[in-house]
């Protein structure tokens, strides 16, 4: 092929994930991924399953720098046709190509707002290490609806970016998981269908509350703030979304309502805080042993409740507290964050070269009676594949009202059931409690 150049399907997801409905999934298998060089144009070549055939497609940008279809071929007999005929559309200078002087949603518009950035959008915007983010993050938000009208603002700002950068990486999820968005309504955040069913989902983070350099200093300090500063934290953020009762509202009535959750309040600290939220939730723990012949032993533990800083009895459990039946369930992840759509970035091979990202992650263990984590250290690369859906995890409430399916979701998703005092999970191939990636940049 002369002009039309193969590209990596992870770098095609990226540019595509909100561009082809999820429909298409049950009568397309695709095949082939192709860019005119430059990014302009894409080529898709896919087959029909129903009729074991052929069709083509040249994607251009539209003026918002979304992908659209701009030439389609079908029913065509061999994949040499389809390919012959995308390499010859690619040289056709009548296809129209972007213009980069069209408005489009700019995420890192000049709001001349320099004083009021958060730290951590000021790197995302102009150091390398992250400039693979940075490019991942303006392709998902081409196609981001701003029903408030302040998002950009909030993306840059010192209170707004973490909770931007979560509803971003919360887009992409659900996309991934096939679902389809309805923007019609500034709240809750997202309202997502899927094979007719629908689910409202508002979004929350456990804000900074310190400074940055509070974060703990060694295991100990990490077990003590764990067991009851952190679960308070979690408890603070889900009933302040508690008490917005979107349950109410006319479009969520008789809907599943899930709260999506996160914890930024520290530097790093969604790489310590995952036990605390399912602690929290089922107000219970699982303590483990082996027994004489090796075998696992589960133990239920009951918490009866946390003690804040001015001695007052928090109690726990928060599915078993009054009005919580009208929450169905709360999706966590701690991957959803800048780290996230680096990886993803780089592993489509999106953006600049030269940052290097090494990933440690600490996976859940499969093998039978296991009671340790596997840690596994990789460099990231076009060989990698890491989902979004990775690290998320749904907790369904026992007593909810409305209980959320939970075959909307596959099996790239973990979720936790609680029966008898017992969690049981469905874990996923691949499931990280938390990752740490590092971004190096090679000295010239």
């Amino acid at each position: 092929m002369k002009t039309a150049i193969p590209i990596n399907k992870k770098l095609f997801d990226i540019y595509l994930l909100f561009t082809r409905e999820p429909f298409v999934q049950y009568f397309t298998k695709e095949l082939e991924f192709y860019s005119n060089g430059n990014g302009g144009l894409l080529g898709l070549i896919s087959l029909d399953i129903y009729d074991n055939d052929y069709y083509g497609c040249i994607l251009s940008r539209d003026k918002a720098k979304q992908y659209r279809a701009d030439h389609i071929t079908a029913s065509v007999e061999t994949i040499e046709e389809v390919r012959n005929w995308i390499d010859e559309k690619m040289s056709d200078n009548s296809i129209a190509f972007h213009d980069n002087e069209y408005e489009y949603f700019d995420l890192f518009k000049d709001l001349k707002n320099e004083d009021n950035q958060h730290p951590n959008y000021k790197l995302l915007q102009s150091n390398i290490a992250l400039s693979v983010a940075k490019e991942t993050v303006k392709e998902v938000s081409y196609h981001y609806k701003d029903i408030d009208g302040n998002f950009i603002d909030q993306f840059q700002s010192i209170n707004g970016f973490d909770s931007r950068v979560w509803e971003l990486f919360l887009f992409c999820f659900f996309r991934e998981q096939y679902f389809s968005f309805k923007r019609n309504f500034n709240a809750p955040d997202y309202m997502v269908e899927k094979f007719n069913e629908e689910i409202a989902v508002e979004a929350v983070i456990v804000s900074r509350k310190t400074d940055l350099d509070s974060q703990p200093k060694n295991d100990a300090e990490i077990q003590e703030r764990a067991e009851n500063e952190v679960p308070l934290l979690y408890g603070n953020a889900l009933f302040d979304k508690m008490k917005k009762k979107y349950w109410e509202k006319d479009h969520v009535k008789g809907k599943p309502f899930v709260i999506a959750i996160a914890d930024f309040h520290d530097t790093m600290s969604m790489t310590w805080t995952f036990n605390s939220l399912i602690d929290y939730l089922y107000g219970h723990k699982q303590e483990y042993s082996l027994d004489e012949n090796g075998k696992l032993i589960v133990k239920p533990v009951e918490i009866e409740d946390y003690t804040k800083p001015n001695g007052t009895k928090i109690p726990s459990g928060f599915f078993f507290q009054p009005n919580s039946e009208n929450v169905s369930a709360i999706i966590f992840s701690s991957c959803g964050t800048l780290s996230k759509f680096n990886r993803m970035g780089k592993q489509a091979e999106l953006g600049s070269a030269v940052p290097i990202l090494i990933r440690t992650a600490t996976f859940y263990n499969h093998t039978p009676n296991a009671t340790e984590p596997n840690i596994v250290t990789y460099q990231v690369d076009k060989n990698s594949d890491e989902t979004w859906s990775e690290g998320v995890v749904v907790y369904h409430n026992p007593n909810a009202k409305i209980p959320l399916n939970p075959d909307l979701f596959d099996g790239r998703v973990a979720q936790c059931f609680f029966r008898d005092k017992i969690i049981y999970s469905r874990m996923p191939e691949k499931f990280p409690y938390n990752s740490l990636t590092q971004n190096i940049i090679p000295k010239k």
